[in-house]
């Protein structure tokens, strides 16, 4: 028994003392270059690895180790990269990118087999260019562009879906790509990017096939090898086809994917086939051939939206607000089209991130310098001229854009049917340069400066002048993959001045300014495919001096008198969540809460109390010192879009909006006048809240190639100013006694059909619509109407446009613009009477009548040179014809005494065919 205790023992000793103790090592490693890491680690432990070089060029790492092993420390240094390792025996360490190599495989999977006769076949060299287990090669099939791998395979891993995030941009000016559809074939499961280019799917684990495509961009398919979460780029080059089409939106998916209602993108280079007016690209005209967004008249400034006052729009240029967009009294944007990218309207919808007006967001954007040649772009037109430079600063990294137009627009005036008119000029420019610099993968900035002015005299005594300023800087960041931030700053300044230099002593300079800086930090966090979260913070500081007038020569008598500037601050707070409920449930939901103080230094009257405002009814005047708070107003923002998939291609939408508006422009006139001024809410003018909802069908068909949409909407607002018959609104310090404030409702439905592709593209639009006012008041002085609702001076029922295109060959192309407008609302004398020997007027009701309807028709054909890509410069030819019928559409009526009897008259702006011939060329 002894023997076999002592054979036992023997044993046992034999076993512990085969085995050897790990080894383990100490190493410290300050920025080291991970190739001279490993070598450095080879020779200490006397191993050797087998990779390739190309994995860790550039890489670097810093750590220190003390008595740990081999698979600790090499876990450690490659723990934040893509490579894993695997130890094939003492001496040899496998490093893979992405994948892991599994020793044991399960029984019956092709037989077991031995890793080391894996070895033995292949072809390596220690630290060679020549991978163990390199990258898959891209399939020999034209279809697939590359093979990328994504994500670091773990052991730990137990999901089978994985996200997949990243951005698209062009190959040769590195801009975002935005609208691009990225499909994984047979999946059934995609995304489009965003704005900036980013986008975000989720897809199984192993290999899928991306596919890119659209308007204007060459399609892509990638073979995608999917281990882990990871980010994928994209890089795509433009297509020459993006010059042939007329699409307002670049992916029509998005018209029935996404929650947002009401909303639609205008890309400014596919718009040059609409004919307009003298031959000028005007992104802001064609809005207006879509549905539920009108103008008061032709060369009418300013836009009304679902029955909405042409103040109730926030007009953004590159995040500043542009007061007045406009030129040459409505006819011309005053946007240079060259260096505009595309502008975004949100009618409906309208997210939780903007605020500040009631009916509508045009969210305009400016392009980024090409950064890897000069290029540019340049039109001669028979009224303006256009030229844009695209300057490299840093290959690749920075550039710069800039932009200038002018005009020789004198003798359009000059050659109308009016005599007085004879001596008349007009002239305008504008000029815009915006930087760019992409600093690194996390960080990006822009600046951009704009500036306008236009100067016209009508009479030969008066010169009328107004510019707009914009000043802007965003500092985008991207803190990691689900976090992204940007840093805001702007500022926006209008004025306007009138120059009396008549033939007495009365001579005058009058002028106005409004000024608004502003600050603002937004954010987006990607908790997960179900949630995408939105929020931030803004701050606004108001300057308006209400007006100023000052004697113009030493020989004036006109005494000087200055309006008091007004203050004010308005901040606002928002979140919002994208929430994906189900595959057919999506849901965007926000809450906004803003606020605003009126602030001194200023004297606030205050008057009595359920009476009219007047010199009568004024109680006291309460003197306020400089940033003291006079007054505050302020409330929570509702923002509600859901969208529900009744099919792949059809959803039903619904939506829900409640904002508040603190500024108000002053005008007497329907359209917006150059001489408008604005109003800040105080004690005795209350801020406008209005309330919208909507509901609305969204349907594609033929793979996308046709879009229709059917929308209802309903509206409320409170507050709405008008003003009362004969107002004063220049230089009066009591405009209060001069205004009203009531309700408003509107309702209309919207219909486009749109046709995206194909040798006829565009869009047939048709809105029926009403916009009412109510001035109601138990006195008769602020009383309109006898208190019941009426239609605004923009209500208009019946809207029609089409829009098409008829390509001929790929160079040649006719397109068509057809408009139908009901009149808008006029008031009439119905009556006379004499009065003690004196005449009077009886007028109708407020807006009881209508002047004729509109309509026109504009004929263009658009000439393209040759596509070829290595050549001097790209030309293009538009010869288009604007009033083809020679219609004379009333602009307005008014109406004049002359010997006793009243006349009637119309005034119109085209009242004739207007021919144009314009070129354009882009290197």
């Amino acid at each position: 028994m002894i023997k076999y205790i002592q054979l036992l023992i023997l044993l046992i000793g034999l076993h512990v003392f085969g085995q050897e103790k790990e080894k383990v090592f100490n190493f410290e490693f300050e920025n080291k270059d991970i190739l001279e890491l490993l070598l450095d680690i080879e020779k200490e432990a006397e191993v050797t690895f087998y990779f390739d070089k190309k994995w860790v060029d550039g890489k670097s790492y810093s750590g220190n180790f003390t008595k740990a092993t081999l698979v600790q420390i090499l876990g450690e240094v490659f723990e934040d990269t893509n490579l894993n390792i695997f130890v094939l025996n003492d001496s040899k360490i496998i490093l893979t990118q992405n994948n892991i190599i599994y020793k044991d495989l399960p029984e019956g999977f092709f037989g077991k087999k031995q890793v080391d006769s894996i070895i033995e076949n292949t072809n390596h060299t220690r630290i060679s260019s020549n991978p163990v287990f390199s990258n898959i090669e891209a399939s020999t099939k034209s279809a697939i562009t590359r093979t990328v791998r994504i994500g670091k395979e773990k052991l730990t891993n137990t999901r089978s879906n994985y996200t997949i995030r990243g951005y698209a941009k062009t190959t040769e000016q590195g801009q975002a790509i935005s609208n691009l559809s990225i499909i994984v074939n047979g999946k059934n499961s995609g995304s489009v990017t965003d704005d900036d280019g980013y986008y975000e799917l989720e897809v199984p684990m192993g290999i899928s096939i991306f596919k890119t495509s659209s308007l204007g961009i060459e399609p892509s398919t990638t073979r995608v090898i999917v281990f882990n979460d990871g980010e994928l780029n994209f890089n795509l080059n433009e297509s020459v086809e993006f010059l042939d089409e007329v699409i307002v939106q670049a992916n029509a998916a998005k018209n029935v994917e996404e929650a947002l209602s009401g909303s639609t993108e205008l890309v400014v280079e596919e718009t040059k086939n609409i004919p307009l007016v003298l031959g000028e690209r005007d992104v802001l005209k064609v809005a207006t051939t879509l549905p539920g967004i009108s103008t008061a008249g032709e060369g009418a400034a300013g836009f009304n939206v679902r029955g909405g006052s042409t103040d109730q729009n926030l007009i953004l240029l590159d995040n500043a607000v542009i007061y007045n967009p406009s030129h040459f009294f409505g006819i011309f944007q005053a946007l240079n089209p060259f260096t505009t990218k595309d502008l975004k309207i949100l009618k409906g919808g309208i997210p939780a991130e903007y605020g500040g007006r009631l009916s509508s967001v045009f969210d305009i954007t400016s392009k980024d310098a090409n950064t890897e040649k000069i290029s540019g772009e340049m039109a001669v037109g028979p009224v303006t001229s256009n030229v844009t430079l695209e300057i490299p600063v840093v290959k690749g990294k920075s550039g710069l854009i800039v932009g200038g137009r002018g005009t020789y627009s004198g003798w359009i005036l000059r050659s109308l049917k009016d005599e007085s008119l004879n001596n008349s000029k007009a002239s305008f420019y504008d000029a815009i340069a915006k930087y760019t610099h992409v600093i690194n993968d996390k960080n990006t900035v822009r600046a951009m400066g704009y500036y306008s002015n236009d100067a016209f005299s009508i009479t030969s005594d008066s010169v009328y002048g107004y510019n707009n300023r914009l000043l802007s800087f965003q500092w985008d960041h991207k803190f990691n993959e689900k976090n992204t931030g940007s840093l805001i700053l702007a500022n926006s300044n209008y004025k306007f001045n009138i120059a009396y230099e008549g033939n007495s002593d009365s001579n005058f300079n009058l002028g106005f300014i409004v000024d608004e800086t502003e600050a603002k930090f937004k954010f987006t966090y990607l908790h997960s495919n179900a949630h995408k979260f939105d929020y931030g913070l803004s701050a606004k500081l108001y300057n308006v001096q209400p007006g100023n007038l000052e004697p113009n020569g030493s020989g004036s008598i006109v005494d000087s008198k200055n309006i008091p500037t007004e203050k004010a601050v308005e901040a606002a707070l928002y979140v919002s969540d994208n929430f994906k409920v189900n595959d057919k449930l999506l849901i965007d939901v926000g809450l906004r809460y803003s606020m605003f103080a009126t602030l001194g230094r200023t004297e606030a009257r205050i008057y009595e109390e359920n009476m009219p405002k007047n010199e009568e009814t004024l109680v006291e005047t309460v003197s306020y010192d400089k940033n003291e708070v006079v007054d505050t107003y302020g409330g929570p923002e509702v923002r509600l879009s859901a969208r529900y998939l009744l099919s792949p291609n059809l959803s039903l939408k619904a939506s829900y909006n409640s904002t508040y508006q603190y500024i108000h422009r002053l005008s007497n006139t329907t359209t917006i006048s150059p001489i408008d001024t604005w109003k800040l809410s105080d004690n005795n003018i209350k801020p406008q809240k209005g309330r919208q909802v909507g509901l609305g069908l969204y349907k594609n068909l033929e793979g996308n190639q046709f879009e229709i949409s059917l929308e209802g909407y309903y509206k409320e607002a409170d507050n709405l100013l008008d003003f009362k018959v004969g107002s004063e609104l220049l230089l009066n310090e009591t405009i209060e006694t001069e205004t009203l404030q009531g309700d408003g409702q509107a309702y209309g439905v919207e219909f486009l059909i749109r046709k995206n592709s194909g040798k006829l593209n565009g869009w047939l639009g048709y809105t029926y619509s009403r916009s009412f006012l109510k001035l109601d008041s138990e006195f008769a002085e602020e009383r309109v109407n006898n208190g019941e609702f009426f239609p605004t001076n923009y209500d208009k029922p019946h809207d029609f446009s089409a829009v098409l295109n008829y390509k001929l060959t790929k160079r040649y192309s006719l397109s068509a613009n057809l408009s139908y407008q009901t009149g808008r609302p006029v008031t009439y004398p119905v009556a006379r009477y004499n009065f003690n020997n004196s005449e009077y007027v009886v007028y109708s009701n407020r807006n009881e009548f209508r002047i004729p309807d509109y309509y026109r028709l504009d004929l263009g054909i658009n000439i393209e040179g040759n596509h070829k890509l290595k050549k001097l410069a790209h030309s293009f030819w538009n010869i288009s014809v604007y009033n083809v019928l020679g219609r004379n559409n009333p602009y307005s009526v008014f109406f004049v005494t002359e010997n006793g009897e009243l006349k009637a008259f119309q005034s119109s702006i085209f009242s004739i065919p207007v021919p144009t011939i314009t070129y354009n060329f882009k290197f």
